[in-house]
């Protein structure tokens, strides 16, 4: 039977019946081992929907303690369109705290938010329920990103049940005899953080998932001309700020929207011809940003032709949809020659104007629209809009590297998923001007699954009156991400322009840390308020709420400030010996330097708003 816990008063009666009181105990934490891993039998799962010719099987295959594959298969006497269905299951709800998924979103702690929609230019299908110790409860993936896929957990009030799902075929697809999926649970007691890495690394293996190359540039700080520019630009400006960017460390520049064309609407109505009308001259323009030591890569959007081009009468009847309100048509890729059209414009812009790279824009819109036909007749070669992007975007990447083998291509969310990872090497937070906080969170969760894809902040900008100790915020919410600057050098205050020259030259000393290192984002319910990068050498700690910091036994530790308090706790669990410390103010100017005594327990400094702290161990 199980003892009932006695009450604080009851529990206080006993102890003066005892004629004393006794020693207190050390309190415990809820740890990974105190949890009972979830066990999952084959016959947990089930299938629902109306499957009508289509018969399903399932086999459990166990891969190792806690780690299982569910092998789900339909399959049907002749083609037929595949029917909607569904796989279910439940286990108890206990020790859940929260859920993560890869989905633009601040909520990690609502489980009927999980609930997201993946496909090959949309997420990624996986979804973790973690402990309040941040440990894996249970994390769930499939191996189809190509197909939509619907995702999602939630909890009934009646049983207290954690209900889990994926949705197949959740609208219409093009005929076929049979379908195959795999599923794979990890149900194991480690970080939730391990447990997404490991489904990263396994969709890697996949065949047709080996993720592209990851060229050193594509991990260096850049330079965008987004959020200072918008579509206004001209190359005599952009030069100055390159010229500007490479001298506080940046080492590439993405010329975003606006270069092709005279319009500065903000739509795409012009678009689709890809004639540098705004620039004139590209191949001088890319020469004089190289000749200052810069990558210069440009902006296209990829599946959208405006009605003002000169193409869109060329591809009349070979558009997925209209997008009402920008004046532009989607491709349709499908056809061949759009498919030859798209990448031929790339592979003419990288010969004529050497370029490094492209950001390729709006690829979610590829996708099939209430009107769309599957079907491959009228010349187009694929009936699945699915396979055809698929196909499109493979090819892109093979004839660009076969011209240039470490070209750079960013993609931005939500197309983050691990068919993604193979067309591209530089994933973006997608828009959030201004917004530190939800960059911090969209930056962490494209790196907790997309391996060594490089991973970039949104281009962040600030006001100018802000205090220089507010807009370095914008810089340390992202220090686990590459930094992307889209301020105009020359009109920030000097202040402002010394902050952001010693963040991004901090950044590029302790890159090893920041990007390769071991990466443990702590509290996803809470936003992540403390992110730390270990190597045996060192480890630095970003914490961005009031926050005990708990202090391993690297030799150098550095503790980033990322908050408007003028003081750091840490808790050193480390060997007591001697260490020098060292505080530093937003724009590296140093406020003291000392030795001193670590001893184990929980410390105090003081440490400036947005500055760094610095402890080495002599």
């Amino acid at each position: 039977m199980k003892k009932k816990a006695l009450s604080v008063s009851a529990t206080l009666v006993l102890l003066i019946a005892l004629g004393g009181c006794t020693a207190p105990q050390e309190p415990k934490m809820i740890t990974l081992e105190d949890v009972e891993p979830l066990v999952l039998k084959s016959d947990d799962f089930a299938i629902e929907g109306e499957l009508g010719d289509f018969s399903a099987s399932m086999e459990l295959e166990r891969i190792e303690d806690g780690v299982s594959i569910l092998h789900l298969s339909i399959s049907a006497p002749h083609p037929a369109q595949p029917p909607r269905f569904e796989l279910n299951w439940k286990v108890p709800s206990d020790h859940l705290y929260g859920f993560w998924a890869p989905k633009i979103s601040l909520d990690k702690a609502n489980y009927y938010n999980s609930r997201l929609t993946t496909g090959a230019s949309r997420y990624a299908p996986v979804i973790a329920v973690f402990d309040p110790a941040d440990g894996n409860r249970m994390t769930f993936a499939c191996s189809d990103s190509l197909h939509q896929v619907e995702i999602g957990s939630y909890v009934i009030e009646e049983d207290a049940n954690l209900y889990s799902y994926l949705v197949f075929f959740p609208e219409a697809s093009p005929p076929m005899g049979e379908y195959s999926v795999q599923i794979r649970l990890d149900t194991r007691p480690i970080p939730y953080h391990r447990a997404l890495a490991d489904v990263s690394d396994w969709w890697a293996g996949l065949e047709g998932y080996k993720p592209a190359a990851v060229p050193d540039a594509a991990k260096r700080p850049l330079y965008s001309t987004w959020y200072s520019f918008h579509q206004s630009i001209t190359a005599d400006e952009v030069v100055e700020q390159c010229r500007l960017a490479s001298e506080i460390g940046c080492e590439v520049v993405i010329v975003d929207d606006g270069w092709q064309t005279l319009d500065s609407q903000r739509g795409y109505a012009f678009c689709g011809d890809w004639l540098p009308e705004r620039i004139g001259d590209m191949r001088n323009f890319v020469d004089r940003v190289h000749q200052l030591g810069m990558k210069f890569v440009l902006w296209y959007s990829v599946p959208l032709v405006g009605e003002n081009s000169r193409n869109y009468s060329r591809f009349r009847g070979k558009y997925l949809t209209y997008w009402e309100g920008q004046g532009a048509s989607v491709l349709d890729p499908r056809f061949p020659e759009v498919r030859e059209f798209i990448i031929n414009t790339y592979e003419r812009a990288l010969q004529d104007w050497g370029l490094d790279g492209f950001k390729l824009d709006f690829i979610g819109m590829f996708r099939p629209y209430e009107d769309t036909r599957f079907v491959a007749d009228g010349g187009r070669d694929f009936a699945s809009v699915d396979k055809a992007v698929d196909r499109l975007m493979t090819d892109i990447m093979a004839r660009l590297r076969a011209l240039k083998p470490d070209i750079m291509i960013e993609f931005r969310q939500p197309y983050i998923g691990p068919l993604m990872r193979k067309y591209g090497n530089m994933f973006r937070a997608t828009d959030c001007p201004n917004m530190e906080i939800v960059n911090r969170v969209r930056t962490t969760d494209i790196r907790l699954i997309c391996g060594d894809t490089a991973v970039h902040s949104d281009m962040f900008m600030w006001h100018n009156d802000d205090p220089v100790e507010t807009a370095a915020l914008q810089v340390l919410n992202i220090l686990f991400a590459v930094p992307q600057v889209s301020v105009k050098l020359d009109v920030i205050p000097a202040d402002h322009r010394e902050m952001l020259a010693f963040w991004i030259g901090y950044w590029n000393e302790n890159r090893g840390v920041l990007l390769d290192g071991d990466f443990i984002p702590t509290n996803p319910s809470a936003n992540y308020p403390l992110l730390t990068g270990l190597t045996p050498g060192k480890t630095i700690h970003a914490v961005y709420i009031e926050f005990i910091v708990p202090l391993g036994s690297a030799p150098a530790i550095d503790i980033v400030n990322a908050k408007a308090g003028p003081w750091l706790v840490a808790d050193y669990s480390g060997d007591p010996g001697d260490a020098e410390i060292a505080a530093f103010d937003c724009r590296g100017m140093e406020i003291y330097r000392k030795s001193t005594r670590l001893e184990r327990g929980v410390r105090k400094f003081a440490v400036p708003p947005s500055g760094l702290l610095t402890i080495r161990m002599k």
